[in-house]
């Protein structure tokens, strides 16, 4: 039995969309043990996942690379996030075979990282050539991460995303109206292209569509949340939810309307369609590699200014797609 040590201490969103790799090392090496160092911020996604044997949550006084040497008898490492702290951990455990990536043009990381890594695999993800070049296609970031899989040797290749919901993830839930809309509230509503009474309008402009309305937001989207709790525009306002249980409220959804954020990923894995609104800066590399995966969905693009045209706009292309999706 070899020992598999996967690493991943950056987002939530991020890891949601590792799910698929981690699910095809499962699948391609059931009789090996697979642990997966992750952050206590998003150690949630995992820690219930059937597809790893072991979270180890690093300590957050303690370095990657230094951390990834206390980690011994290893046999296959993996660093499933394109960044120096999870190539340097990978590398430190100096197990035969370490598998990373980074992108093409970070050409400092990359003559770096081939101390960290015996395989360095490249992604042609770049905020600047995509703007540059119309035509380029980025990876998904799903299947930029399965390629790390594959080049382990996996062959029993799984697609979908994963997140785990248990009975009682799903009972904190069954009070909330059937098949609403869910709006993820988050701080990128209040900015650069939105604000917050617009999001206001957004909501009485859904309203019109005749189903319930629910919002949920995390620390970030405290502040809107209790903007919109008092105006009275939502049928529901919930948050402070333990990660489970907010994927069970999104599983409910007929449609989900997010930001760029992690919940984007959430929603995929409940199979749920998805509404989009990303920066409008970085747009075509954004929405390519981030965007909704193998989930009907609507991709927007936020307006470059906050004019009360540019607004109205966007939440009239906002509404459409709603209506397109439900």
């Amino acid at each position: 039995m070899r020992r598999i040590v996967l690493s991943r201490t950056d987002r939530v969103g991020d890891l949601i969309l590792s799910t698929p790799a981690i699910a095809t090392l499962r699948a391609s090496f059931p009789n090996d043990h697979i642990a997966i160092v992750c952050s206590r911020y998003n150690a949630v996604v995992v820690e219930h996942s059937p597809d790893v044997d072991e979270v180890i949550v690093l300590p957050p006084d303690v370095s990657a690379a230094r951390y990834g040497a206390e980690l011994t008898g290893v046999d296959l490492a993996i660093a499933l996030a394109p960044n120096a702290a999870d190539l340097q951990l990978v590398g430190a455990t100096r197990a035969p075979v370490r598998i990373g990536y980074t992108y093409a043009r970070r050409y400092l990381t990359r003559l770096i990282a081939r101390r960290w890594v015996t395989d360095l695999l490249l992604s042609s993800a770049d905020p600047a050539l995509c703007d540059r070049n119309p035509k380029l296609v980025v990876k998904h970031e799903v299947d930029q991460v399965l390629e790390l899989a594959k080049r382990a040797g996996a062959t029993r290749i799984v697609s979908d995303l994963r997140v785990m919901i248990s009975a009682a993830d799903r009972a904190a839930a069954a009070d909330l109206p059937p098949d609403p809309i869910v709006v993820q509230l988050g701080r990128r509503w209040t900015e650069r292209g939105s604000t917050s009474a617009s999001v206001l309008e957004l909501f009485r402009a859904l309203r019109r569509l005749g189903r319930p309305l629910v919002a949920t937001y995390g620390v970030d989207g405290a502040a809107l949340a209790a903007i919109v709790r008092e105006a009275y525009v939502a049928d529901r306002v919930v948050g402070g939810l333990a990660f489970g249980a907010w994927a069970a409220v999104f599983e409910r959804a007929a449609c989900i309307v997010t930001i760029d954020t992690g919940a984007t990923h959430v929603a995929s894995a409940v199979r749920r369609p998805t509404v989009v609104l990303f920066e409008h800066a970085y747009f075509r590399l954004n929405s390519q590699e981030w965007s909704p995966y193998r989930v009907p969905n609507a991709v927007l693009r936020k307006p470059a200014d906050e004019s009360p045209e540019a607004l109205r706009a966007s939440r009239a292309e906002i509404v459409a797609a709603v209506t397109a999706l439900l």
